[in-house]
């Protein structure tokens, strides 16, 4: 009897220590949000993954969270083209050079020419995937 109260004590246990976890790793996670504005705190200024450019182009920010200081003078972002099938080609690569390795959150302004449906990805001066996310792309 006692081995079975033992067996479910150590049992709750660990469910509450993996719970507690997941929650505080969930909550720590690197973001790419793509916005019209960055304020002075670094929260995005209308967040949305669609935006609509004139057809001469027009522009958005990347705005990039993490949980830690990102250690690195840049960082890159990756951009692919997204096709029907969801078959990436890659378009061009952006590099951010004015970091300062504190920071915990950067912002990069990004002109689009073309519409479309984009995978972003941002790596840092190490090659490391930090994040990633979709944007779509519409002409006015």
């Amino acid at each position: 009897m006692k081995g079975n109260k033992m067996a479910k004590k150590i049992l709750i246990c660990v469910f509450l220590i993996t719970t507690i976890f997941l929650l505080n790793s969930s909550s720590y996670s690197q973001t790419l949000y793509f916005c019209e504005g960055v304020d002075k705190r670094g929260n995005p200024i209308n967040e949305s993954q669609t935006f609509y450019i004139p057809s001469g182009g027009g522009y958005l920010y990347f705005l990039v969270h993490v949980p830690y200081e990102i250690g690195c003078n840049k960082v890159y972002y990756d951009i692919y083209e997204v096709d029907d099938y969801y078959n990436e080609t890659y378009n061009t690569t952006i590099t951010q050079d004015d970091m300062r390795p504190s920071w915990t959150w950067f912002w990069k302004k990004v002109t689009f020419y073309y519409p479309g449906y984009y995978h972003i990805y941002v790596r840092d001066c190490n090659g490391y995937n930090l994040t990633s996310s979709y944007l779509d792309i519409y002409y006015k």
